[in-house]
């Protein structure tokens, strides 16, 4: 009975190990590295070649879709009745799930009704943070507006609309995306007032801890990683990149060098974490993770890059290789995750120009998009090599999201599924 109860839980964690591998919970994939291993999305398409399905999502399309079996999750703002005295909108805060064959409603649900209380950037929304899942569960955060949980059929179970307001810098408005970790959900809360992390219960929404936070705003989304049996929550930062521990929320080491406003969220390979910035500035570094303390100039920090870093745009890992945006720009560059040394560095590419969108890697292919509305898919190698240009011909500030043999791309005012025609 023993060995058969053995075997049984060896199945169960196989099986929730490869579901997870296979969908697309969070903004940053499976990995949390902007890559999906398994999946095989087509590399062509136009606003009518090889689009499965197409379906208007009202609201401006900034977060992205997150994935789970047959349904894709999505969240919006949309606006509703009379802009306020100061001119911002009334809107109907959204989470949408749809059917993966072939885009029709399973459910809406409509979280709050708000005026926001703060303008934001007019390239941004006021739903700019993606949705996550185990599966079981659905979070969507809205920031000022609160987090939300649903079950994986449309029923709210809690919420939690009492962090306050953000005060973001420049009114730049809000956007960091909440991670899952084991029985938490963490969720980033970096602005000009008291910033912090919180680690939430996933199932009741209740405060497990909350680290709080000598930074000012900062749209990163955690990154959580182990080592030696010990998991690690890694955050950007504009005075230091942090890690934290995941069960007690204190701080484990720090390094300083990033720039101003970091957006970029961290990747990791192995026994490494890489944070990077490149607004008024530059700065990538490579991170051992058995740090303590302060590891600024120490051999805890493995490398370091000073020019050409990302901004918004988050960078991506596959095959051993980073592939990061110049800032905001279309520039591209790809080092080695190793050593940092690159493939090469701020190479132009036809198509791609102004960047919020972050690289994804899937199928032996990188994925690029720009805001123009094009995705240039390049191979997954040290050599530049351009396989195709892409154009859904409408704004595209979300990242795409591959699963299996498809890529859902979110535009300004659709979501496609995009899928080789049978």
């Amino acid at each position: 009975m023993r060995i058969a109860a053995v075997t049984a839980f060896l199945v169960l964690v196989t099986v929730t190990s490869s579901a997870v591998a296979d969908n697309w919970t969070h903004w940053r994939g499976p990995t949390g590295n902007g890559a999906a291993p398994q999946a095989t999305p087509p590399t062509e398409w136009s606003t009518t070649k090889n689009v499965k399905w197409k379906v208007p999502i009202a609201g401006r399309g900034i977060s992205s879709p997150i994935i789970w079996e047959q349904q894709v999750f999505v969240v919006t703002a949309a606006p509703v009745g009379e802009a306020s005295g100061a001119g911002l909108p009334k809107l109907e805060f959204k989470v949408i799930c749809l059917n993966r064959q072939d885009g029709k409603l399973v459910w809406e649900k409509t979280a709050t009704v708000a005026i926001p209380h703060q303008e934001t950037h007019n390239t941004n929304g006021f739903a700019s943070a993606s949705p996550c899942t185990d599966g079981k569960h659905v979070y969507a955060h809205f920031g000022s507006r609160g987090l939300y949980c649903y079950t994986i059929d449309g029923e709210l179970k809690w919420k939690r609309d009492d962090f306050g307001q953000m005060q973001t810098l420049n009114r730049f408005g809000e956007g960091s995306s909440p991670t899952l970790e084991g029985d938490k959900i963490l969720v980033p809360w970096d602005h000009q007032g008291p910033s912090a992390l919180y680690a939430l219960n996933k199932l009741t929404g209740e405060t497990i801890w909350k680290a709080d936070r000598e930074e000012p705003t900062c749209w990163s989304t955690p990154l959580v990683v182990e080592h030696a049996g010990r998991k690690q929550v890694i955050m950007n930062g504009s005075n230091f990149a942090r890690s934290y521990d995941l069960e007690s929320g204190k701080e484990i080491w720090k390094c300083s060098g990033q720039t101003k406003r970091p957006v970029a969220s961290p990747i990791h390979l192995d026994e490494m974490v890489i944070v990077g910035s490149g607004f008024q500035g530059a700065y990538m570094g490579a991170f051992r993770l058995d740090g303590n303390g302060d590891i600024k100039g120490s051999d805890k920090v493995v490398w370091t890059i000073d020019h050409d870093c990302p901004d918004i745009a988050s960078p991506a890992l596959s095959s051993g290789r980073i592939y990061f945006h110049k800032g905001k720009s279309g520039l591209l560059s790809c080092v080695d995750a190793t050593t940092g040394k690159g493939h090469y560095f701020a190479r132009r590419i036809d198509g791609v120009d102004s960047t919020y969108g972050s690289p994804v890697a899937a199928g032996g292919y990188v994925f690029l998009s720009s805001r123009s509305g094009h995705i240039v898919v390049i191979k997954d190698s040290p050599e530049f090599e351009v396989v195709a240009t892409n154009n859904i011909e409408e704004t595209l500030s979300a990242t795409p999201a591959p699963v299996d043999n498809e890529l859902f791309i979110r535009g300004e005012n659709n979501l496609y599924c995009i899928a080789k025609a049978k």
